[in-house]
């Protein structure tokens, strides 16, 4: 679907009551079932969320209510997304940081740093 199309469902759906909202997802989904190829797949966090919407609504829960709870879930989704992106950070990191450090590079005379002079030798019986 097209951008331009995708904003004039959106707009046209932001005029519609919140149980109008939900008469068009039953249409859509009608819709995805007789005529749609391959929808993108949930992820398991949607697939949870759908279901607690879908059963608020079966059991014909007041919109009102379905959206409070819809936004208590959606926020709980979020917290777990970002938890879930703060562990595969970490465990990237510790690959990182597991992997042998490279070898320190001597500095070159090039950057203005000139190599020690080698310690003298200590002569015998005298003081240094």
């Amino acid at each position: 679907m097209d951008e331009i199309l995708r904003k004039r469902i959106e707009r046209k759906l932001d005029g519609l009551p919140e149980d109008k909202g939900y008469q068009v997802l039953d249409y859509i989904e009608f819709l995805e079932s007789k005529y749609g190829t391959t929808a993108r797949q949930p992820t398991p966090v949607e697939r949870i969320t759908e279901g607690v919407g879908d059963t608020l609504r079966a059991v014909r829960v007041p919109a009102e209510a379905i959206r409070g709870t819809m936004g208590v879930v959606d926020s709980a989704s979020r917290m777990m997304q970002r938890l879930a992106a703060a562990g595969r950070a970490a465990v990237e990191e510790l690959k990182q940081g597991t992997a042998a450090p490279p070898p320190p590079t001597p500095p070159s005379a090039a950057e203005g740093v000139s190599d020690p002079a080698p310690p003298e030798p200590a002569k015998p019986g005298g003081t240094a």
